[in-house]
């Protein structure tokens, strides 16, 4: 007897979704709860699983094809029986394959077209960037060939680099350092979250009053803190010590001293929020997700950092689901991480502002009337000026640059002086 996997909704008012990848095909046998395809909807990548043991008989749509909700993807004869050696552990199947495996990946090679370096000619006794070996093993380049400039002879990303273009070699039958003359054009199906972002930030532009100001941190408190105590700080909290979890908890302190700044425009209403919701952008491989840390407020450093690491994690393996992307009150968005040095980041509706952090670049700034070095950030609040006044906005951008520039403010935002006096 065949059964119908249905298409589940993944939220409210979406109604179709994008097949983005077959995990199994037909004449597969899948066992129960296993995972039979990924689907994209505007908001999120999410799995259909099998709703029983069996084999799968029919495929209803392609990859690439959009289903509507509802509506039946694959349908799976669970009278069939599983083939002999299907329950065996995943492990035994690993060292079955491994042999029949190798022997027919050598019947399947080809001549190479291009020159090939494998890991193993990439010689011990010569240090090698992880980046410049990639580049090193994809145009076959040796390390006799490139000259390292890096501390005791260490050959970089840009030694390789140059010497590809000294040599010329080729990848791929073609240097892509070099114009080739050709014109040719690519045509991609826009993704549903790519069109769901494109839609989202056109609105933004178009039906708030937004406005931007800037202002410059001294990271230099920061880093200090950071390089003093980042190797104890991971050996107890078993996560790194990152310039995210200063932004966020210097933001919090920001938003409940400033909650215009956290508030929402809600029809003829001004909803106000008197909890932390901190969405933080990052770019995922397809396209830009936003998941939100629940009550940042009442998170410490190292909790700030394990949201962030897991929440970055499943962002990359496209494995966030909408509920970890919802309901944000403010969002923080890194454009460093790239080399921005200033940008206008776009509010995220329906939020009121967002964040937006830059590249760490030394410049000379006066401080007692001498002119030091300083490693700068600039920072740029983007806002919502219907329900932003500007006040609000800069008072707000300038407690943020206060914090984090006093680092032993974060805990209360204040100052030990001020502790001490009560204030």
């Amino acid at each position: 007897m065949a059964i119908e996997i249905k298409v589940p909704s993944p939220g409210e008012s979406i109604s179709e979704v994008t097949v983005s990848k077959w995990l199994k095909q037909v004449g597969d046998y899948v066992k129960l709860d296993e995972p039979l395809v990924e689907l994209e909807s505007e908001k999120a990548t999410f799995e259909v699983n099998a709703e029983s043991a069996g084999v799968i008989t029919k495929q209803l749509a392609k990859e690439g094809d959009e289903i509507k909700v509802g509506s039946v993807i694959v349908e799976i004869d669970e009278t069939a029986k599983a083939p002999e050696g299907a329950a065996a552990p995943k492990a035994d199947a690993k060292k079955e394959t491994a042999a029949p495996a190798k022997a027919e990946a050598k019947k399947e090679e080809k001549p190479a077209e291009k020159p090939a370096v494998a890991a193993a000619d990439m010689s011990a006794d010569v240090a090698i960037a992880p980046l410049a070996k990639e580049l090193m093993m994809e145009y076959g380049l040796k390390p006799a060939q490139v000259k390292g400039t890096g501390p005791n002879g260490r050959i970089t990303k840009t030694d390789v680099l140059e010497a590809i273009v000294a040599s010329g070699v080729k990848s791929g039958g073609a240097n892509k350092y070099s114009p080739s003359g050709e014109r040719n054009v690519r045509v991609e199906k826009m993704s549903n979250l790519r069109k769901t972002v494109a839609k989202r930030l056109v609105a933004a532009k178009n039906e708030t009053a937004m406005l931007t100001t800037f202002n410059e941190v001294n990271m230099k408190p920061i880093m200090d803190l950071r390089n003093k105590y980042k190797t104890t700080f991971a050996e107890k909290h078993e996560v790194g010590l990152g310039f995210m979890s200063f932004f966020t908890r210097a933001c919090c302190i920001a938003l409940l001293d400033w909650p215009a700044v956290n508030a929402f425009i809600d029809g003829d209403n001004i909803q106000f929020n008197d909890y932390c919701d901190i969405s933080i952008a990052v770019s995922g491989p397809r396209g830009l997700v936003v998941p939100v840390i629940r009550n940042a407020e009442t998170l410490s450093l190292a909790d700030i950092e394990k949201e962030v690491k897991r929440l970055a994690g499943k962002a990359r393996d496209n494995k966030l689901s909408l509920e970890e992307m919802s309901g944000g009150t403010f969002t923080i968005t890194n454009g460093g991480v790239f080399g921005s040095m200033m940008s206008t980041p776009i509010v995220n509706p329906p939020q009121s502002a967002i964040l937006g952090m830059h590249n760490i670049v030394e410049r000379p700034m006066v401080e007692n009337g001498q002119i030091v070095i300083r490693p700068i950030m600039y920072v740029a609040l983007s806002y919502d000026h219907r329900i932003i006044d500007g006040r609000e906005s800069v008072s707000f951008l300038v407690r943020v640059k206060q914090l984090l520039e006093n680092p032993e403010m974060l805990f209360d935002g204040r100052m030990p002086v001020e502790k001490v006096l009560g204030l």
